[in-house]
């Protein structure tokens, strides 16, 4: 492992800049705050809904530390692997792509082999969750204005599906900015919805009654804590952090830093206020999605008003759409790049006709998918502990320390390599409870099933 020598470097550099993909996907024209504004539709979304249903498994403090340090690891793992991305550009090397600093940093092999294929699963994994999660919501909407309505879940996915087709052709990264922005506000607008109805759920008195006993057997809490934690972690979860610092302009220093104090102000508000308030409404009560924890099972009608249950899912049906687009972009990178010219035009024939059909193309299956498996959630788990951990946790940790190579008595040094230890046991671990879900969950499993 290791750099490559410079002239390859030079080399291989002048190829990117004219790759297509580069160019039309990945264009650098973005401020710091087009970069908060991705940062945090990217790291703020609806998984943040699930957080009340990890405390369940890990309890009051437990479940605060692990949602406490989540925050300061990811943090330091981002600001790291920006620090790295500067540092490689003042040298004349910008990379673009998450596989491009393995293939510098660690070698050929895991830019090709490991790093690009996770972070593609991960991605298209994201996206097929969103649109499994917006027709469940779409769903939610209907049943609302119809309750006796007959359409099933996959057709919500399909409507999903098509909303996400249209949103699929805008041209590049840089071009979500606007989107971002009110993605932005409507993450604050929905937790804000969920905490507040929460709160409202728990002072009723006819509320649910408050536990927060961790049930289970010893083995079945084990599994719990190890769950929770790897949801927590999928939740900080980026997997995309070179892609979206590609957007900044030049001079990229400190830029990246900016956007993300502007993402994890966001992150604090709605993450620990879901998360505290959904916990103690419901206790271990709390269920996957905060939301469905808003209808009495026993008379089946909803502890808040029904025009607020139509609001708040209409908020997450809309920030889906943009996080499902935002996962796309290294997709349409990689499409740009094998089906697009970089001598032509952005907009001629040449490259619309391709571009239109390879995204299309690759929306289409996703939504197919999402709603064939509708149980698809317990799969994205497993993509998370495979995924996430690494993308977001390990690499970053490791490319600092290849780069900068601070001494093997410095502080720095034992903490990056605590993390990467630390993260990689705790992705295996997580991996093995993911695939204990699949198995447990097996029989329930169901083609189209309208869930």
């Amino acid at each position: 492992m290791g750099e490559e020598d410079k002239s390859g470097d030079r080399e291989e550099k002048r190829e990117e800049e004219v790759d297509a993909g580069s160019l039309f996907v990945l264009k650098s024209k973005g401020t710091w705050w087009h970069c908060g504004f991705h940062l945090t539709t990217s790291i703020v979304a609806p998984p943040l809904l699930s957080l009340p249903y990890a405390f369940k498994f890990l309890g009051w403090a437990a479940g605060i530390s692990c949602l406490v340090g989540g925050a300061a690891i990811t943090f330091y793992s981002y600001t790291l692997l920006s620090i790295t991305l500067e540092h490689h550009a003042s040298r004349g090397h910008r990379y673009l792509r998450f596989r491009d600093m393995a293939h510098h940093i660690l070698g050929p092999k895991w830019g090709k082999y490991y790093v690009g294929p996770i972070q593609m699963a991960v991605c298209y994994g994201v996206v097929i969750a969103n649109a499994l999660l917006g027709g469940q919501c779409l769903k939610a909407m209907y049943l609302v204005m119809d309750p006796n309505g007959e359409m099933k879940l996959f057709e919500f996915v399909m409507l999903f599906g098509a909303l996400l087709l249209v949103l699929a052709q805008i041209p590049s990264f840089h071009s979500l900015r606007h989107i971002n922005f009110f993605s932005l506000v409507l993450c604050l607008l929905y937790s804000a919805s969920a905490a507040a109805a929460s709160i409202y759920i728990g002072k009723k008195s006819n509320g649910p009654e408050k536990d927060y006993t961790i049930l289970g057997d010893q083995e079945t809490k084990v599994f719990g804590i190890f769950n929770a934690m790897a949801i927590i972690a999928t939740t900080y979860g980026n997997g995309i952090i070179p892609e979206i610092q590609a957007t900044v302009a030049p001079p990229v220093k400190r830029k990246m830093l900016k956007g993300l104090c502007m993402c994890y102000i966001v992150v604090i508000v709605t993450f620990f206020t879901v998360a505290i308030s959904g916990y103690w409404a419901f206790g271990n009560k709390a269920n996957g999605l905060i939301y469905t924890n808003f209808l009495n099972p026993e008379t089946n009608h909803y502890l808040v008003p029904t025009w607020f249950i139509f609001l708040i899912n209409l908020f997450t049906v809309l920030q889906l759409s943009a996080v499902a687009v935002v996962y796309l972009q290294p997709i349409n990178d990689i499409l740009e790049s094998l089906f697009s010219d970089s001598t032509k035009k952005e907009f001629s024939i040449r490259n619309v006709v391709p571009r239109l059909a390879a995204r299309s193309f690759f929306v289409v299956v996703a939504t197919i998918v999402a709603a064939m498996l509708p149980f698809f959630g317990d799969i994205n788990s497993l993509l998370g502990a495979f995924g996430f951990m690494p993308l977001d946790f390990v690499l970053p940790v490791v490319f600092f320390n290849f780069t900068f190579k601070p001494s093997k008595k410095s502080f720095i040094f034992w903490i990056n390599t605590l993390i990467a230890v630390a993260f990689s046991s705790l992705g295996v671990i997580a991996m093995v409870a993911a695939v204990r879900q699949i198995i447990k969950d097996a029989n329930t499993y169901k083609l189209f099933a309208d869930v």
